[in-house]
């Protein structure tokens, strides 16, 4: 299983790659291991603000589905609209071309309460 060191990661499963204020979340390849194939990924409108911990959208698999928790507070700048006709993208390359939404960051203070690649491994259990 991949857990790239240079991502933060929330207990909820998503990661998030920094880049100055902004910001590229989607979800880990072990939450989507978990959910298993995915058939629908519903993502939020450009323009939206969510908090730390809000709800910006779900992924539909087989199965179940799971809600997607923001690790930072921010405004959505971009979506991955390849997602709608691919989900399995997320299944494929979830550290990649599964990426969801990429963010301004807000509070960039906010990031010190996420995980690291070690902490994030004790808490899959892997």
């Amino acid at each position: 299983m991949n857990f790239p060191e240079n991502l933060l990661y929330s207990k909820e499963h998503t990661w998030l790659l920094v880049d100055n204020t902004f910001g590229t979340i989607g979800i880990t390849e072990f939450a989507q291991s978990e959910l298993g194939e995915i058939v629908y990924v519903e993502l939020p409108r450009l323009g939206q603000s969510f908090k730390a911990d809000e709800i910006f959208g779900s992924v539909e698999a087989v199965k179940t589905t799971s809600d997607l928790f923001m690790p930072v507070s921010g405004k959505v700048i971009e979506i991955n609209v390849s997602l709608i006709k691919e989900p399995e993208l997320v299944n494929k390359d979830a550290f990649g071309k599964g990426w969801m939404i990429k963010i301004k960051i807000s509070v960039p203070s906010e990031t010190g309460h996420l995980l690291s690649t070690g902490k994030y491994k004790k808490v899959t259990g892997i």
